[in-house]
């Protein structure tokens, strides 16, 4: 592995989100968002995506982790995932990063619903094979999931960087749908006064760390660990 310091982020695009076919909203049109700053913001926001690609002849989707820098997402994977090589030839995937905000309870079942942002990305990804870029992408993976690790941890051997891939997706074609708001309502439940209607909130919390059995009980987590929020 390169011990070169990870190269300077590149800096985000201000172009507007793509409005093609498959990623322009077919259903609550008032509820997409065509600034890229929502973008960047949900996928800084999430922690999880899923990729969608039909590997073998069928449809998988694969919790994956991930990183962005700039207008380009980088998806960690394994040498020897079947999905990963799938998502790595040259066809079209399909990224989706969802936060749920809020349970929506409305006064009717056919209104409950959620608050939510969501990212959906597609395009066809490239495999990382300098290794000035793949250490920088996995730099960029590590802080996003793991912020501080990359310089406290031990960074990867040869050894264990010939089982991973990276991949690189460009942020080129994407939508961001959002939902923050009261329930709706039907004509024939606004007189009710007898029905609750209203949202509960969800949120990320981190509880405190917990040690692994096999580390000195005099070795405490480091301030990167235990100064994390959501």
């Amino acid at each position: 592995m390169s011990s070169s310091t990870p190269t300077t982020p590149s800096r985000p695009s201000s172009t507007p989100l793509s409005s093609t076919p498959r990623s322009t909203l077919t259903r609550k049109k008032e509820r997409a968002s065509g600034d890229r700053a929502d973008l960047h913001s949900v996928l800084d926001a999430g922690l999880l995506c899923h990729v969608a690609v039909v590997s073998g002849g069928s449809p998988v989707c694969v919790p994956t982790g991930y990183g962005r820098d700039g207008d380009t997402l980088y998806l960690h994977g394994s040498t020897g995932s079947g999905n990963v090589r799938a998502a790595s030839s040259g066809v079209d995937i399909c990224v989706t990063v969802t936060i749920l905000d809020g349970i929506v309870y409305a006064r009717s079942l056919n209104n409950h619903t959620f608050n939510y942002r969501c990212a959906m990305i597609h395009g066809r990804a490239r495999t990382l094979t300098g290794d000035d870029e793949r250490d920088h992408a996995l730099h960029v993976i590590s802080e996003h999931l793991a912020p501080g690790s990359w310089d406290y941890a031990r960074r990867p051997s040869a050894k264990e960087l010939a089982g991973v891939t990276v991949l690189a997706l460009d942020l080129e074609e994407a939508s961001v749908k959002l939902r923050d708001d009261d329930p709706g309502e039907q004509p024939e439940d606004v007189d009710r006064d007898d029905v609750w209607a209203g949202v509960i909130g969800v949120r990320t919390v981190f509880d405190p760390p917990t040690s692994a059995a096999y580390v000195p009980a005099d070795v405490k987590a480091p301030p990167h660990v235990t100064t994390r929020t959501p």
